[in-house]
């Protein structure tokens, strides 16, 4: 078994690999003066199992090519598996035609990560579920909600919480999430004008005087977790705190949270926290490095990976 780091996380990576007691697999993944991707691996991979970590993050483009890339090199040079460990699948929000012309880029990005080599996926909280039939090659798609549940339990012990879904969309995600909590579930009811904007409507469920988990899988613009706060407290709720998997922040998010009523977002580190990120006083991250490296170890043993949530 070895794994190999490209650039987008080499921090979890690592964390991996220090989970497994492995060393990272010496590899250069680097930029030619044109900025074109090139990847030597600089061991032996002949009939070995390999997995490949990298998150398709800002930059995407980038980071999708640097893992494509590396899968092929993989490929030609014999390995006998190349496992692609994608801890955030980008263009996963593409899952279908949302209008006239427009493309299904989950499964273009799934097919070319099978064409380049890839033998299966392992990836975490896919936005929409059905993608993993997009690809022709067996995909294990983690669930943070128990990583979740343990850090809730351990910070709002005692307290009287619920569990929200800050859309309709997400309500499967966030029952799943009070089940395991036992605690009560409201869905935020909300219509969006345009792409990257929401507007909250309505809350249901009765919020007033509890200690309120919003909870999502990505959190991009943050528009919506902000507004879905404000109207928490508005609506008579003690607190505001989020849990996302995948933190994309991407433009003003980080500001945009650290003045809204959210008291604490919790994200894991599957995207690699910037530094506005680190240094925010709301904002911490939860490593999802333990459970990446125990499916990987049941991957290579021909294990349950599944029963890793029972």
């Amino acid at each position: 078994m070895k794994i190999i780091a490209c650039n987008s996380n080499r921090a979890l990576a690592e964390a991996v690999a220090a989970a497994l007691n492995l060393p990272l697999t010496r590899a250069s993944v680097r930029r030619f003066a044109d900025m074109e991707v090139f990847v030597e691996i600089q061991e032996n991979v002949r009939g070995e199992d390999v997995f490949v970590v990298q998150s398709t993050s800002y930059p995407a483009n980038d980071n999708l090519m640097e893992l494509l890339i590396t899968l092929d090199a993989l490929r030609r040079g014999s390995a006998r598996r190349a496992t692609a460990v994608i801890p955030y699948f980008g263009y996963a929000r593409q899952d279908r035609k949302s209008g006239p012309r427009t493309p299904i880029s989950a499964k273009l990005v799934a097919n070319l990560i099978a064409e380049a080599g890839a033998n299966r996926v392992l990836t975490m909280d896919l936005h929409a579920g059905q993608i993993q039939g997009f690809f022709d090659i067996p995909v294990d798609n983690l669930y943070a909600a128990p990583l979740f549940a343990r850090d809730i339990q351990e910070r709002f012990a005692g307290r009287d919480i619920m569990i929200v879904s800050p859309d309709v969309g997400g309500v499967v995600r966030a029952r799943a999430l009070a089940t395991r909590l036992n605690c009560d579930l409201a869905i935020i009811d909300k219509r969006r004008e345009r792409a990257g904007v929401s507007e909250v409507m309505n809350v249901i469920g009765d919020v007033s005087g509890r200690d309120c988990i919003l909870v999502d899988d990505i959190v991009d613009s943050g528009g919506t977790l902000c507004n879905a706060a404000e109207a928490l407290i508005a609506r008579g709720a003690t607190s505001a705190s989020v849990y996302v998997t995948h933190g994309v922040l991407s433009g003003g998010a980080v500001a945009r949270i650290a003045s809204s009523p959210i008291k604490m977002m919790t994200a894991t580190d599957s995207i690699l926290a910037t530094e506005a990120v680190r240094v925010a006083q709301n904002i911490r991250q939860l490593t999802i490095a333990p459970l990446l490296a125990e499916a990987m170890r049941r991957i290579s043993d021909e294990s349950s990976v599944s029963s890793l949530f029972d």
